[in-house]
């Protein structure tokens, strides 16, 4: 059985029947097999039409824009740092030029739960937008890897013929031709993948250097090309229906308000084909609606399905089906947007998009998360420093009748340049003497020093003394950390 989501049925009253044209039509036929498989499981291969239109038009501008950056992305520096890294093997991620480390996890888990949240209202109030417009996956799929199918192999009819002729020289040669390009393309985009994710610098070290010095790089780069290839050319529309599980959460996101691509059922059923000898008057009297039954909705769809039983899993918002149908009704001298961007109450009520309780809620939740992680944001330190006491030091009575201890301070900075760092008693008089040279940390790296702190009898409080003491950089207070400092339980 399907997983399909759907809208509820159109009104199942008797129709009209006595024009042959027209047909009855088994609302729930859908639902009892996949579009990409047979009745015995084997998969059926899809050959949508070459999709053209407004929304066509729109989408590929879109995805221009989105091709662009995604493969200058990994160059683009802000200061000095890259837009998008996420180098998790060194735990080191920078995003819009702002470097994060495994101290900023806070930072971290809550973009990540305000990004899935974002999700959520945006599904709930525009449906599967992301997939149609902006998903790598359906970008890559039908902007680049679809549009040199279509060059090479041709419209759908050619590719179905092109499948069934035996293997002729011709055939051997665009199908190679076809599939070198796709190997090509993929390698390309394992390669920017993985310079998101090991950065530029050391992606041309790789390049460029003997393979057998990075044989670890190398099979990565073969595995994410290997796999870029097997989506785009074998996989395809299964990615989004069997693996994504995107299109499973529809069923709690979307409501009778939701944006969708959908079919108004009222004004195209009962569908039926053309008779140029009947006029639309007689048409409409006789039960029939706009819908001719010219299955162009069907034939232009990246996923199979028939847009005409509702809304389903498999639908990812491409819009192809609205751009076939409005022109058929150009054609034929019906008004467009008998598949459109609707609701299902726009549909079925005549109703505006509404804001609803759930989309409030949820709205709110993303406003607190997004004030939460900008504050925690904003309030981030450039330099994170850690202040321990050395194991299994005792605390010692200098010459000058102070008493001391002795500490390891851990210092990263997140920053792209050197930081100088002084350390400052906050709470007790006393001094910090660093061990060593003057503290600097280098941009994006870990320093670690020894340090000894020395107090007066009087400012002992007892056996431990609480001690605050300041991070600074010039005059500017990087970070305050706090650790105890022990001493004689009866010496003052």
């Amino acid at each position: 059985m399907s997983s399909k989501q759907t809208q509820p049925a159109p009104p199942t009253e008797p129709r009209v029947v006595h024009e042959s044209a027209m047909q009855d039509v088994n609302w729930q036929d859908f639902r009892d097999h996949l579009a990409t498989a047979d009745q015995e499981g084997r998969r059926i291969w899809i050959y949508p039409k070459k999709p053209a239109g407004r929304y066509h038009r729109a989408r590929v501008a879109v995805a221009i824009g989105l091709l662009a950056l995604m493969f200058v992305g990994p160059f683009i520096r802000i200061n000095g740092n890259p837009l998008l890294l996420l180098n998790i093997v060194e735990r080191k991620f920078s995003i819009l030029g702002q470097v994060f480390w495994p101290q900023d996890a806070i930072i971290a888990a809550l973009a990540l739960l305000l990004f899935l949240t974002g999700i959520v209202v945006f599904t709930a109030a525009f449906g599967r937008l992301w997939c149609g417009w902006t998903c790598p996956q359906t970008v890559l799929m039908e902007m680049v890897f679809r549009k040199i199918e279509y060059w090479i192999e041709g419209d759908a009819p050619e590719q179905k013929a092109l499948a069934r002729a035996p293997w002729t020289a011709g055939k051997v040669f665009k199908k190679g031709a076809k599939h070198l390009i796709f190997f090509g393309l993929s390698f390309l985009i394992g390669n920017t993948l993985l310079a998101y994710i090991i950065g530029t610098e050391q992606l041309f070290q790789i390049v460029t250097d003997n393979p057998l010095n990075h044989l670890t790089g190398l099979t990565f780069m073969l595995l994410f090309t290997l796999v870029f290839y097997l989506i785009f050319a074998r996989f395809r529309e299964q990615a989004c229906t069997f693996i994504c599980p995107y299109g499973r959460f529809q069923s709690t996101l979307l409501d009778e308000n939701t944006i969708v691509v959908a079919y108004d059922y009222k004004r195209g059923e009962k569908r039926g084909r053309l008779d140029r000898k009947l006029s639309w008057a007689d048409r409409q009297a006789a039960g029939g609606g706009d819908c001719i039954d010219c299955k162009q909705c069907v034939a232009v769809c990246p996923t199979g399905i028939d847009i005409r039983n509702g809304t389903q899993m498999e639908c990812v918002h491409c819009t192809a089906c609205i751009d076939a149908c409005d022109d058929i009704m150009t054609k034929i001298g019906r008004p467009k947007g008998l598949i459109r961007y609707a609701s299902l109450d726009g549909i079925e009520k005549g109703e505006r998009l509404r804001i609803t309780p759930r989309l409030v809620g949820y709205t709110a939740l993303l406003l607190v998360l997004g004030l939460i992680w900008g504050t925690l944001l904003i309030t981030r330190s450039d330099v994170e420093a850690t202040l321990l006491r050395a194991q299994g030091a005792l605390f010692q009575k200098m010459p000058n009748g102070r008493y001391s201890n002795l500490y390891t301070l851990k210092l990263v900075n997140k920053t792209s340049r050197e930081v100088p760092v002084q350390l400052r008693l906050e709470n007790v008089q006393g001094t910090v003497t660093v061990m060593g040279s003057e503290l600097k940390v280098p941009p994006q790296k870990l320093a670690e020093s020894s340090l000894l702190i020395e107090l007066d009898p009087q400012a002992l409080r007892g056996g431990t003394t609480p001690l605050v003491v300041g991070v600074y950089s010039g005059d500017k207070r990087l970070e305050t950390v706090k650790t105890v400092f022990v001493g004689p339980r009866d010496d003052r």
